[in-house]
């Protein structure tokens, strides 16, 4: 168990990065949300059947996020009592009677307090748990394995229940023909969370926690492992179904795009052909241009115009903002440069 954090502290931790992280926190969500839009994809709206699905994996990150809270945790007999991993056995469950109703102690409490006599068993306690130290059979303080053994079949059973509500969540008659493509990808993932699980669990050097004098230097294994099981399980059915689009119409929207790109570029070659070609209009333009490049020159040599862009340079003005309201305005102005390109076009020709 690490070391407690206040209340106190948590909300001066807020108060200092919640002023930086807030605003990138939305500006993320943001560009997620308009990700689809900003490369042409066309957004669906989600299909009842989608819906329902959504509501029940919402339902089911619920209940793992209430049974993470240590409320719902089986009892930890050292942080009950306040006691040290070294205390004599006879002091703990002195103490523990104490809080007991009517002064007697459970059977369970029975089954540990014969347990408790070494060492051995007090680490494993606390890296499997109290309910594999008390309920296993055949398991021995002397083959640490033996306690893995019958507690792996419990360490399976909320991924194997994980696994049954995704793959039935990503079934076609619940999900409608959105939820199958997403079924390897549920698999994959489940299955390799299930094996970090295992994996921790596993490798777990439980005799750390031999050193500790004192309650707060405890590494409570199995609460923190029950707790981050419940946290990942709950964030994996929150990455619930997304409505991507298919390959197929992925690629009609980028063709789509292309060719809008293209009816622009055309755009701008009618403006220009017809610029050049007609005589009067070529003569306008290269007057035009003589007269801007002249009278640019005239006002950069000004001091108020030197005395703002040094002082522009200075304040670093935001390129980025500037770069964005011109691609916004070409934008704009392209599609009425290719109304007044094509009436052009039709003078011409005729």
């Amino acid at each position: 168990m690490g070391i407690p954090i206040s209340w106190g502290t948590i909300k001066s931790l807020l108060l200092f990065f919640g002023p930086m992280l807030l605003p990138k926190a939305i500006g993320y969500y943001r560009t997620l949300r308009a990700g689809p839009a900003a490369q042409g994809l066309r957004i669906r709206p989600v299909s009842p059947q989608v819906a329902r699905t959504l509501y029940a994996l919402a339902i089911t990150v619920l209940i793992y996020l209430v049974i993470s809270f240590p409320f719902f945790a089986p009892e930890n007999l050292f942080v009950r009592t306040q006691s040290r991993l070294q205390i004599p056995t006879d002091v703990l469950f002195t103490r523990l009677i104490a809080m007991r109703p009517g002064n007697i102690l459970t059977d369970a409490d029975q089954v540990l307090r014969a347990k408790f006599v070494n060492l051995e068993s007090r680490l494993l306690y606390l890296q499997f748990g109290p309910d594999v130290l008390a309920d296993c059979p055949f398991c021995n303080s002397d083959d640490s394995r033996s306690y893995f053994y019958y507690a792996f079949p419990a360490l399976l059973a909320p991924h194997l229940l994980n696994l049954a509500v995704l793959s039935t969540a990503t079934s076609d008659w619940l999900s409608g023909r959105e939820g199958p493509r997403w079924r390897t990808t549920v698999v994959m993932t489940s299955s390799l969370i299930a094996a970090l699980d295992v994996y921790l669990v596993h490798s777990y050097n439980y005799q750390a926690n031999s050193r500790a004098t004192r309650l707060v230097d405890l590494d409570m294994h199995y609460w923190d492992m029950r707790t981050y099981r419940a946290v990942a399980l709950a964030l994996r059915h929150e990455s619930r179904l997304r409505c991507a689009p298919d390959p197929a119409e992925r690629v009609e929207a980028a063709t789509r795009a292309l060719l809008l790109t293209k009816s622009k570029v055309n755009a701008v070659g009618i403006i220009k052909n017809t610029s050049i070609r007609d005589e009067d209009l070529r003569r306008r333009v290269e007057a035009y241009w003589t007269h801007e490049g002249r009278l640019m020159r005239e006002v950069m040599e000004e001091r108020e115009v030197i005395e703002g862009v040094n002082d522009a340079l200075e304040n670093r003005i935001n390129i980025d903002a500037i770069s964005r309201d011109a691609e916004s305005y070409a934008t704009n102005m392209l599609p009425r440069a290719q109304e007044d390109a094509q009436v052009a076009g039709q003078q011409v020709v005729g």
